[in-house]
């Protein structure tokens, strides 16, 4: 550092004040957001809360738990989150681990076909119609069988059975006898722990926040996510500001709308915030699989 020339040292100033600046953007609306969940409702919609709550008040969240559409919808979330998250985990390893196999004949033509569905694909009419003449229309099945493979994690799955595992460790199984089964199970899965914890980070954010699907295939409000139960919110809100505060009533009901949107917006969120910096990582791990290693 003590050898670098001025402008060097000129350059990182500016890298580092270029970071800084992005960050601000990025970071401010989330503090936004949190300040004025916690701020009278009257203040935000009046300009005057930036970085610090105005008024405290829980108001918001009171009415998020009293509110049994949002607890409901919460739960969905968290079902539809586990259940397709275990789902898509199985069955891309299913797809994954024979792919990685050199003994696997017409394995380059398989992958070829997959990699084909990530270029074209049926479209939303005929996908909707499939679903329909399976019978799953307004059911959670809906919303995690359409999409229960992503091509691209399958790819990297292989990837990283191929370049992280030594296939002299498979073939040394398979002559102690060990099946294939046997080999997944005991070999292979204990050594991809790294590639298995990024791919449930990556399916289980997806459907944590999907909405269009629930969009499309649900119509019993009892069954919408989360995520479609805050799309209405604001949406909601956007129409009662629009139409203006013409009495009181209308007026305290603008103003509830307002704190349960941005209450609503920090609950929605609160575990992919929580859980992010311990799992970064995990992320990290997963652009760098693949990649070439000098």
């Amino acid at each position: 550092m003590g050898n670098q020339s001025f402008g060097d040292k000129l350059f990182g100033w500016g890298v580092h004040a270029l970071l800084t600046l992005v960050c601000i953007v990025v970071l401010y609306p989330l503090v936004f957001v949190l300040v004025a969940s916690f701020s009278s409702p009257d203040a935000v919609m009046r300009g005057e809360v930036w970085l610090w709550p105005k008024d405290l008040t829980w108001v918001g969240y009171r009415k998020i738990i009293q509110n049994n559409e949002i607890l409901t919808g919460y739960a969905n979330t968290l079902l539809y989150t586990a259940v397709g998250t275990t789902i898509n985990l199985l069955l891309s390893i299913a797809a994954a681990y024979p792919l990685s196999r050199k003994d696997l004949f017409g394995r380059n033509a398989i992958s070829a076909m997959l990699v084909l569905t990530m270029f074209f694909s049926g479209g939303m009419v005929p996908t909707y119609l499939l679903v329909k003449d399976l019978g799953m229309l307004n059911t959670m099945w809906a919303l995690i069988v359409p999409g229960a493979v992503s091509v691209y994690n399958v790819l990297i799955m292989r990837t990283f059975f191929q370049n992280g595992i030594p296939y002299e460790m498979q073939e040394a199984a398979a002559i102690d006898g060990c099946t294939n089964i046997g080999m997944l199970i005991r070999i292979v899965l204990p050594l991809s722990m790294p590639v298995i914890a990024v791919m449930i980070l990556f399916y289980s954010v997806g459907h944590w926040n999907a909405y269009f699907s629930a969009l499309m295939y649900l119509t019993d409000r009892d069954k919408y996510p989360l995520q479609l139960i805050l799309r209405e919110i604001l949406i909601q809100g956007q129409m009662q500001e629009m139409q203006g505060v013409g009495d009181n009533v209308h007026a305290e009901t603008v103003m509830q709308g307002e704190a349960i949107k941005y209450a609503v917006v920090i609950v929605a969120n609160l575990p992919v915030l929580l859980l992010y910096p311990f799992l970064q990582k995990y992320f990290v791990k997963g652009v760098m699989i693949g990649a070439v290693k000098g």
